[in-house]
C-alpha cells in the first residue's frame, strides 16, 4: 500500500502527513498568526500525521524537526514563494474538468511534440501554451511532452532540478494553470505526456534528507548520491515516487510519462521500482477505464526496460531511441567527435532504420565496451524517435537548433527519414518551421557557489567535443530569453515551406500511407560511398502496395534504376519538388520498371507501386 503524505484538504479539515522516521518530533508551523503550530502523531513506520479543523485551501505551513529547524513540506503541492520558503496547502478539487469525452490516444498513431513551458511562449506559463495549441493542431501534432515542471529554484530551468516532485512550477502557473493546460488539450485531441525525473533531485531547495533516508550511500550517480530504491527504509522512499507517479495520471489527468534517464534508477533488488511503477499505473488504469503510457529515456539499448512482466522484464510501453538520432545527425553534419565517434556510416542509418538500436550488443569506440542487445522481437511502436530533442540541442555548447547546422534542403530530408521511419515520432518545439533562436542551458539558481559551479561544469563538459566559442552564461536572463520561439515564422518564406512541408508528411502518417514500414519488415540497401540508402518494404500495404524510399545524403546527383519486379512505381513525395523550395531533380510522377531516377542532393523521394 502507498502511504499518502503531504497536506490533505477535505472540507475545512486538512491532514498533515509526513515521513521522518529519526525524528523525535514534527510539528506543523502555520505562516497566519491565527493557526496554532501542532505537535503531530507517529506511526510504527515513522510517518506523523494529524488532522487539523479550521484549514482553507492557500494556507502556509511547514514541518518543525525536532523543535529546531523548519522545512517546506517534501509532499508539497505548491511553493508559491520558491523552494525555500512556505508550502501552500491545494485544494484538490478545486477545478472543474472538461475533458469528459476524452477517450486517448492510441500509441502507436502518436505524433508527439515535446516543448518547454518557458520558452515555448513568449509569457512562458502553462495558460500561455493554450495559445500554441491551434498551431499543433494545425501541424497535425496529437501530443505534447511537457520538460519537467516540478518546482525548482527561480524561474528559469530545463526543470531538471526539481525539487518538489509534487508541485507544479508556480511562476509557470502552478497546480491550477497545469490542470487548465491539460484540460484544453484533451479537448482538442491532444494527449498529455509529462517528463518526470525520478533518477535524482536539484541540488538547492533539496532537503528530504533532512526528513529521512531518502538517499543512499551505495550507490552514486553523476548527481551525486543515488534515490533510496533498495537500501534500509526504501518501501517509503518507493512509495513516495510511485505516488508521486499516480498523482499526476490520476489528478491532473496527464496521459503518459515520459521518466528521465532510468538507466540511473539504480535498484538492484528483486523488484525493480520501474516493474513496481509500472504494475502500480497498471492498477490505475483498471481502477479509471484509461490507457497510460510509460515511455522511458535510457542509455543501455536493453530491451529488458520493454520486454513483460513474464519475462523478467519491467513492461514499459516505450523508450527513446537515440542511435536514430546520432545516425542521421553524424550524415548531416559531418559531426564525429564525443558520442558521434560511434557513427556516420550509411549502413548505421540502415540498421537503425531496420530495428532501432544500431548497437545491439556490438562494441562502441566511444564508450570502449559492447553495448544493448537485439531490439528485434520488438514492435516498432515501442520506439520514440527524433531529429533533434532538449538534449541534443540544449547540449551543444551554443545550443544550435539543426536549422543552423544543415542547408534547407537537408532539413527535409532529415524530416522525411523520422516521418516516413516505422517508430513513433517526436518533434522538439520549432522544429516544423525551422527555428533559428538557438535552445540553451539556463538556471536561476540562488546560491553564487552553486551558479559557480553549474558554469565550470558546462565548460568542462564539452571538451570531448570539438564546439568552438564561449560558452553562454546559464545564469544570465539574456540566455533564457534567447532561447524563446520565435513566432513570426508565417513571415519567412522558407520556414513556411517547411511548416507546410511537415504538415504534408504528417498527415500522410495519419492517412496510413507508410504503414508498409511499420513492422520493419524491410530491405535496405546501402552505397556508402554515394552516401545513398534505399528501403524497400518486402510486403505490400492493402491500397499502396510496395514502398520505396530512397534517401541522398551527398551534396551530388544520385542515379539509381527502380526495381524490375513490378511495373509502375508513383511518386508520393519528394523533398526536392518545387512545392517544397526544391532545387530540382524531384524525380517522374511515374516510372517503368528498370527506368532511372535521378535523386537531387540532400533529398529524399517516396514511391509506391503498384502492377499493371
Amino acid at each position: 500500500m502507498i502511504k499518502a503524505t503531504g497536506a490533505m484538504l477535505s472540507g475545512h479539515n486538512c491532514q498533515f502527513t509526513v515521513w521522518a522516521p529519526f525524528r523525535k518530533s514534527v510539528d506543523v508551523e502555520f505562516e497566519a498568526a491565527d493557526l496554532v503550530t501542532t505537535r503531530l502523531e507517529k506511526d510504527e513506520f515513522g510517518y506523523w500525521s494529524k488532522e487539523i479543523a479550521n484549514i482553507k485551501a492557500g494556507v502556509r505551513y511547514r514541518f518543525i524537526l525536532d523543535g529546531q529547524q523548519a522545512y517546506p513540506d517534501p509532499a508539497s503541492k505548491a511553493q508559491p514563494d520558491g523552494v525555500h520558503s512556505w508550502s501552500a496547502v491545494v485544494d484538490e478539487h478545486d477545478y472543474v474538468w472538461g475533458d469528459s469525452r476524452w477517450e486517448g490516444i492510441a500509441l502507436s498513431d502518436l505524433i508527439i511534440y515535446e516543448l518547454h513551458i518557458g520558452t515555448f511562449t513568449p509569457s512562458g506559463t502553462f495558460e500561455s501554451a493554450i495559445s500554441g495549441l491551434d498551431h499543433l493542431v494545425e501541424l497535425g501534432v496529437n501530443a505534447i511532452e511537457i520538460m519537467p515542471i516540478a518546482q525548482f529554484p527561480g524561474n528559469r530551468n530545463w526543470g531538471y532540478d526539481g525539487v518538489y516532485p509534487y508541485a507544479a512550477q508556480d511562476s509557470y502557473g502552478g497546480h491550477t494553470g497545469l490542470k487548465k493546460l491539460v484540460d484544453a488539450c484533451h479537448q482538442k485531441n491532444i494527449a498529455v505526456i509529462l517528463d518526470v525525473v525520478y533518477n535524482h533531485l536539484g541540488p538547492e531547495g533539496n532537503y528530504l534528507a533532512e526528513y529521512g533516508p531518502y538517499f543512499t550511500g551505495k550507490h552514486s550517480t553523476p548527481w551525486g548520491k543515488a534515490l533510496n530504491f533498495d537500501d534500509a527504509y526504501s518501501d517509503h522512499v518507493r512509495a513516495f515516487f510511485l505516488r508521486n507517479a499516480l498523482t499526476w495520471l490520476n489528478d491532473y489527468h496527464i496521459d503518459g510519462l515520459r521518466l528521465d534517464a532510468v538507466h540511473a534508477i539504480i535498484d538492484h533488488g528483486a523488484y525493480h521500482f520501474l516493474k513496481e511503477l509500472r504494475q502500480c499505473v497498471d492498477e490505475l488504469q483498471i481502477k479509471n477505464r484509461r490507457r497510460y503510457f510509460l515511455i522511458a529515456e535510457s542509455e543501455l539499448n536493453d530491451v529488458k526496460i520493454l520486454e513483460p512482466y513474464e519475462k523478467g522484464g519491467y513492461g514499459i510501453d516505450a523508450q527513446w531511441t537515440d542511435d536514430f538520432h546520432h545516425a542521421i545527425h553524424t550524415l548531416a553534419t559531418g559531426e564525429d567527435d564525443g558520442y558521434y565517434l560511434d557513427y556516420g556510416k550509411i549502413e548505421h542509418l540502415a540498421k537503425a532504420f531496420r530495428q532501432g538500436f544500431v548497437y545491439d550488443g556490438i562494441y562502441s569506440p566511444f564508450r570502449k565496451k559492447t553495448v544493448g542487445n537485439s531490439p528485434r522481437i520488438m514492435a516498432s511502436n515501442r520506439f520514440v524517435v527524433c531529429i533533434q530533442n532538449h538534449d541534443q540541442t540544449g547540449n551543444r555548447m551554443l545550443g544550435e537548433r539543426i536549422a543552423e547546422l544543415v542547408s534547407f534542403e537537408m532539413l527535409k530530408l532529415m524530416a522525411g527519414i523520422m516521418l516516413i521511419s516505422p517508430y513513433v515520432p517526436m518533434l522538439f518545439m520549432g522544429e516544423e518551421y525551422g527555428e533559428r533562436h538557438p535552445f540553451l542551458y539556463f538556471i536561476s539558481h540562488g546560491d553564487h557557489d552553486l551558479i559557480e559551479a553549474v558554469r565550470k561544469g558546462r565548460s568542462n563538459e564539452f571538451r570531448v567535443f570539438k564546439w568552438k566559442g564561449q560558452v553562454p552564461d546559464p545564469q544570465a536572463e539574456e540566455t533564457y530569453n534567447r532561447s524563446k520561439l520565435k513566432w513570426d515564422f508565417h513571415q519567412d518564406p522558407g520556414q513556411k515551406t517547411l511548416f507546410t512541408y511537415y504538415q504534408y508528411l504528417i498527415s500522410l502518417r495519419k492517412q496510413g500511407m507508410f504503414s508498409a514500414f511499420l513492422k520493419r519488415n524491410v530491405d535496405t540497401e546501402v552505397h556508402e560511398s554515394q552516401k545513398l540508402l534505399i528501403v524497400r518494404s518486402k510486403d505490400a500495404s492493402p491500397g499502396i502496395g510496395i514502398l520505396l524510399t530512397v534517401f541522398n545524403f551527398s551534396k551530388e546527383i544520385q542515379h539509381i534504376k527502380m526495381p524490375a519486379f513490378l511495373e509502375r512505381w508513383y511518386k508520393i513525395c519528394a523533398s526536392s519538388d518545387e512545392r517544397w523550395r526544391g532545387k530540382g531533380c524531384p524525380g517522374k510522377t511515374i516510372l517503368q520498371k528498370g527506368e532511372e531516377l535521378a535523386l537531387a542532393p540532400e533529398s529524399m523521394v517516396l514511391y509506391k507501386s503498384e502492377n499493371s
